[in-house]
């Protein structure tokens, strides 16, 4: 973290000196944990850990083993269990971080009326839940999860989830390491008809780039997501419209949610993209994703941003904030639930601090060419504004 970008927290929106915060992490879409050799949340939690030592208050952080593409109730099922099991006879308040779909799970664990099936004797432990941050969450549901529900979509899923796996692993891929993913990429028709074969050549690609040791890890998440699809149904717009009639915020729990924007894709300017053949196909998907993202159905209408998040929008970007605004995977105003605690310029993975770094040395690899030109100066502040959220009494 690079000195002075920290916003040291006020007297005022400390906690008491005694207690120990616990803040699980919920991946969301096409998200996990830890996988071969890659920790999802590492510069989530080393910077909100950063803030709670500065602020004299301790933090243990968790992580759920959240299935990348399950139903949502699936996905709060698991995240019930991690805690229960992760939390034991500790005190000290708990706090929920999701990001993406992790912030729909949060919602519906904390729900009054959710009936997930979980004895209510092994649910003590939400009266201790102060609070439920969402990152980037589609609340009002994504018309992206539509396409990738579709033949074509689910294809593209599995080269997403390939992709991503690659380059937070080891940085752009070398060309000879590109063109045989490629290529691996293009029979993925036979994906479709369960051809065990093609799953097993293209899994072994993307082995030869990452840590052999994590072959089992990536072929169990690529077969996850190919198998169990449920959650991408359940986050369509025509879907997400049941799940908030259903769903209750809960009266003790505070509501906070960071929102970003990625520019049109014609902003990516075509010299960043030509710098090598990793950024200029993966800025043609970001593209392609951005504006199925931005294709809202006509009868399913966004969150209505109150005068202050209106303000807070408008100086955060350089374009208008509209129905068609988006990450590249989430629309901007699907976004929005409980207190806007911070907007800015980010794609999907950017929030997470999986951005470019043009510092030396990089701690920070991008996934993929967006043109958002995110910094650690903007993760600083979107981290700073969470760890004041959770703090406050």
């Amino acid at each position: 973290m690079t000195p002075g970008l920290r916003v040291r927290l006020s007297a005022s929106s400390q906690s008491p000196m005694s207690e120990l915060h616990h803040v699980y992490l919920i991946p969301g879409m096409f998200g996990f944990g830890r996988l071969a050799g890659v920790d999802y949340f590492a510069h989530v939690r080393n910077a909100l850990t950063e803030r709670f030592e500065d602020a004299g208050h301790r933090i243990i952080t968790e992580v759920s083993p959240s299935p990348p593409t399950s139903s949502l109730r699936h996905r709060a099922r698991i995240l019930a269990k991690t805690v229960l099991h992760t939390l034991r006879d500790e005190t000290g308040p708990v706090h929920l971080v999701g990001h993406s779909t992790g912030g729909l799970d949060s919602r519906l664990l904390l729900s009054p009326t959710s009936k997930l099936g979980i004895e209510p004797e092994l649910l003590g432990w939400t009266a201790r839940v102060r609070s439920i941050v969402s990152v980037n969450t589609p609340h009002f549901g994504t018309p992206l999860a539509g396409y990738f529900a579709s033949v074509s979509g689910t294809r593209l899923l599995y080269a997403l989830s390939l992709l991503t796996i690659v380059s937070l692993s080891v940085g752009e891929p070398s060309l000879s390491v590109f063109s045989r993913l490629l290529a691996s990429l293009g029979d993925l028709d036979s994906l479709l008809g369960k051809d065990s074969k093609i799953v097993s050549r293209v899994t072994d690609v993307v082995l030869r780039v990452v840590d052999k040791k994590g072959r089992a890890e990536v072929s169990n998440y690529l077969q996850k997501v190919r198998s169990d699809q449920g959650g991408l149904i359940q986050i369509m717009p025509e879907a997400i419209d049941l799940f908030n009639v259903a769903t209750e915020d809960s009266a003790n729990v505070r509501y906070g949610c960071v929102v970003t924007a990625a520019p049109l894709p014609l902003q990516i300017k075509l010299a960043r993209r030509l710098l090598s053949p990793y950024a200029a196909a993966t800025g043609a998907i970001f593209s392609t994703l951005y504006q199925l993202t931005s294709q809202r159905p006509r009868m399913y209408e966004y969150a209505q941003p109150t005068a202050e998040q209106q303000e807070s929008l408008r100086w955060s970007f350089a374009n208008a904030v509209d129905d068609r605004s988006n990450d590249g995977v989430v629309p901007t105003l699907s976004m929005l639930w409980g207190e806007l605690l911070w907007c800015g310029e980010a794609d999907h993975l950017d929030i997470l601090g999986h951005f470019h770094d043009d510092k030396k040395p990089a701690s920070h690899i991008d996934w993929m060419m967006s043109g958002a030109h995110f910094t650690r100066i903007r993760f600083s502040q979107a981290m700073d504004a969470i760890a004041r959220f959770i703090l406050r009494t």
